[in-house]
């Protein structure tokens, strides 16, 4: 677990804290510290003086139900106003039954909103060799979630990266550390309006 960052974000009124939740996707797996796109997020706010905590409690091989499990506890201390949730993917990798990650993301979904917080989901998208059927019910699963807990939807990795070999390390899962910039600038406005968003 990364250590606590306090920056500063200009302009959008009260400090705010946004916790990262995630996977390895947002662990950093295969790079070196300070290279993946959370630590980059940290920089970027701190650079541009904006009055906001990044606190990054992801964890590599995370599913939903393990992250549903220590939720509870992560948003006792942290007490977040502003939740990123980037879970799903190794339960799509795994096979596990669309229910069941549905189940569990609703109810972290649930948890957040209950905190006070609000909420940006991440969609992961799986690769075509699990089969157009679980694939597209995997998908309709992030949507549905984001649609009933009026969450920010946004989709993630490889919809926001060139279709180059050297964006993905060799297990064709994870992105490198030269795509880790691309994939934050892909989701720096829709940020930037999240967090600027009364509502």
């Amino acid at each position: 677990m990364l250590p606590l960052l306090t920056l500063a974000f200009q302009g959008l009124g009260a400090e705010k804290k946004v916790l990262v939740y995630g996977d390895s996707l947002s662990a950093g797996y295969g790079l070196i510290a300070g290279e993946g796109w959370v630590a980059l997020l940290a920089e970027r706010t701190r650079r541009a003086a904006m009055p906001v905590e990044i606190v990054n409690a992801s964890i590599s091989g995370e599913t939903t139900r393990g992250g549903l499990r220590r939720l509870e506890e992560v948003l006792a201390r942290q007490q977040p106003s502003h939740v990123i949730l980037e879970l799903g993917g190794n339960d799509g990798l795994r096979g596990y039954p669309i229910g069941q990650i549905r189940s569990n993301l609703d109810a972290m979904a649930q948890a957040i909103g209950e905190a006070g917080a609000k909420l940006m989901l991440l969609a992961i998208p799986l690769p075509p060799n699990y089969g157009p059927r679980y694939v597209d019910a995997f998908g309709g699963v992030f949507a549905a979630v984001a649609a009933q807990h009026d969450a920010q939807l946004v989709p993630f990795t490889r919809d926001l990266l060139p279709l180059t070999e050297d964006m993905m390390q060799a297990d064709g899962i994870h992105p490198t550390a030269k795509a880790q910039p691309l994939m934050l600038d892909a989701l720096w406005p829709q940020l930037l309006s999240w967090l600027d968003d009364p509502g």
